[in-house]
């Protein structure tokens, strides 16, 4: 039966692939790390206007579990990421990333959580909503919430140059 569900994930991938490369949505670009696996996507963001990450652009590897859609993907920023919904090592922490059904720690609804009806779209037009409106109530990075509520100013410079680093390596 896993492999029934590996090949309905894996056409479900390339189908979404090719509704993205057909009809390309503002914000972002996404394609395949490596032709041979629909199961992992480079994905870059664009800094949303009008926002601190505006003119950025930021690359994450988006990989798929083998029961996609039943179970979110991960992904991981691999630039450099300061933000409070970003651990240290890049992986994005949001509700509708999270596993399906009630939350352990009882901090979110299910319905705010993952659900089969996301898409790759859905799930990056949610990341640039996050970076245009961090949670500090729920930190990733303890460090970035605690500098984005105390220390604003000093968020906002290394948000800056990681923006503009993220320009030079274009």
């Amino acid at each position: 039966m896993a492999g029934a569900t590996t090949s309905q994930a894996s056409l479900l991938l390339a189908k979404q692939l090719r509704d993205l490369m057909k009809n390309p949505v503002d914000g972002f670009s996404a394609g395949l790390v490596d032709d041979s696996n629909v199961f992992e996507w480079q994905v870059t963001i664009i800094g949303p206007p009008d926002t601190l990450y505006d003119g950025g652009y930021f690359n994450a590897i988006m990989t798929f579990p083998a029961n996609y859609p039943n179970s979110p993907p991960t992904v991981r920023f691999t630039s450099e990421m300061w933000h409070p919904n970003v651990y240290p090592d890049g992986r994005v922490c949001i509700s509708i990333l999270h596993p399906p059904g009630e939350d352990p720690n009882g901090y979110e609804l299910a319905s705010e959580r993952w659900t089969p009806v996301h898409t790759v779209e859905s799930i990056v037009v949610s990341i640039i909503s996050m970076l245009s409106s961090p949670n500090d109530e729920s930190p990733a990075n303890i460090d970035a919430a605690k500098e984005w509520r105390e220390r604003r100013d000093d968020f906002k410079k290394k948000v800056r140059r990681l923006v503009r680093r993220s320009q030079e390596m274009l």
